[in-house]
């Protein structure tokens, strides 16, 4: 699990290796990640963007940015706690993900939230 908290806005992550979605034959590795995001802050915060960095054991590094998370946008007033869970599939049976959370205040203002980096891995990889 990894766990940032920037201005108040925590992120807890819990990575798995999906079994069923993963073809090691092919070269195909799936792996979920839960994200928590917490607003432990005094403000209300939204989240507008995300900003993936995904490596996988060999170095390949792949950049995904876009609107929102799993299609959504949510707004969280302190104490609110928002949860979803995805996926993302890799060539080799341990990676690394990490990244940012753009964040809006009422007032338009903007920061990024800490993602920390997190290692997918297969249950006994990293023995």
């Amino acid at each position: 699990m990894s766990i940032a908290v920037t201005q108040g806005i925590r992120v807890q992550v819990r990575p798995a290796f999906w079994s069923e979605r993963s073809d090691a034959a092919r070269g195909i590795y799936a792996f979920t990640y839960t994200i928590r995001i917490s607003n432990e802050g005094e403000g209300p915060a939204r989240l507008r963007r995300r900003h993936w960095f995904i490596q996988d054991g060999v170095g390949r590094e792949e950049e995904v940015e876009g609107p929102g998370v799993v299609g959504k946008e949510p707004n969280l007033s302190p104490g609110e706690t928002f949860e979803y869970t995805s996926w993302v599939p890799l060539q080799t049976p341990i990676g690394t993900m990490r990244g940012t959370f753009t964040m809006e205040r009422p007032d338009g203002s903007t920061f990024e939230a800490e993602v920390a980096e997190f290692v997918l891995a297969l249950p006994d990889a990293l023995h």
